[in-house]
């Protein structure tokens, strides 16, 4: 029951204060959805978001991580938040999203359409997606469907 009782301290203050870390200024909004884990936005650039890893084209949940994505970005001012590295090797940058009070890369994975994966440098919020990948693998969402 302690432990039960911290843990929701520890997110309930990592959310709180998510959207306050954000440090990028103006609102970008998405041209595009590519898929899970992908925007293109306004301006041209691609946004990779940063600690998940969701289905690509042809893979099993691709088509449902991408409609979540869009549901929660499309036509929506966004705030972008960059962790150590600035883009990744093929030149896309890498950020935490924002939409509204919706950590958008932490929805996806508890949504369990995406993976939490960690990519050092930029692990700011690891544990907090670890945590989100947990809550949905245990409720069998999304991939864990039928992931053991």
């Amino acid at each position: 029951m302690i432990v039960r009782i911290l843990l929701s301290i520890i997110i309930m203050s990592i959310t709180i204060s998510l959207p306050v870390a954000c440090s990028e200024t103006g609102s970008p909004r998405v041209y595009r959805v590519i898929d899970g884990d992908t925007i293109l936005v306004s301006g041209g650039e691609y946004i990779r978001y940063i600690g998940i890893d969701s289905p690509e084209r042809g893979e099993p949940y691709y088509e449902e991580a991408t409609e979540l994505n869009r549901s929660i970005v499309e036509n929506m001012p966004l705030i972008l938040e960059k962790d150590v590295s600035d883009e990744d090797r093929y030149g896309r940058k890498l950020r935490y999203v924002y939409v509204n009070d919706i950590f958008v890369n932490a929805e996806i994975v508890r949504q369990g359409l995406a993976f939490a994966r960690s990519y050092p440098p930029d692990t700011k919020y690891q544990p907090y997606l670890e945590m989100m990948e947990s809550e949905a693998r245990i409720n069998r969402r999304g991939l864990w469907h039928y992931i053991r």
